[in-house]
């Protein structure tokens, strides 16, 4: 009887636990997805900002401030950070983890953050 119970018990613990690695791996995915989203606004925020830039000084004016007063400084990211970014595009890692594998078609946490840390 005991026995029965015992394993009753274990049995529930084990769709317990399937049950918290389904929301773990919702939430991981949400968290890709929320990260890949983020560094692609911040992309696209610098091309727009380079290209604000680019509009002030042709019109004469070489200095750009942001919403606070501060003067906004063009960042240079260069060839690297686009050809790391377009490997990324292309299914590879580009983290120091997985370098240079197939993603098989997930995101990856480590190359978002890596090409977030570029992107800042």
């Amino acid at each position: 009887m005991k026995d029965r119970n015992f394993l009753d018990t274990v049995m529930e613990f084990e769709q317990q636990l399937e049950s918290l690695q389904q929301q773990y791996s919702e939430l991981k995915q949400f968290v890709a997805h929320m990260v890949e989203e983020h560094q692609t606004l911040q992309t696209e925020n610098l091309h727009l900002r380079r290209r604000l830039e680019e509009l002030l000084s042709q019109n004469g004016n070489d200095s750009v401030e942001d919403s606070d007063g501060k003067p906004v400084r063009a960042l240079d990211i260069g060839e690297g950070y686009d050809n790391l970014a377009r490997l990324y595009q292309e299914g590879f890692h580009v983290c120091h983890v997985h370098f240079g594998t197939m993603r098989k078609g997930e995101d990856c946490l480590f190359c978002l953050s890596f090409l977030n840390k570029q992107n800042s």
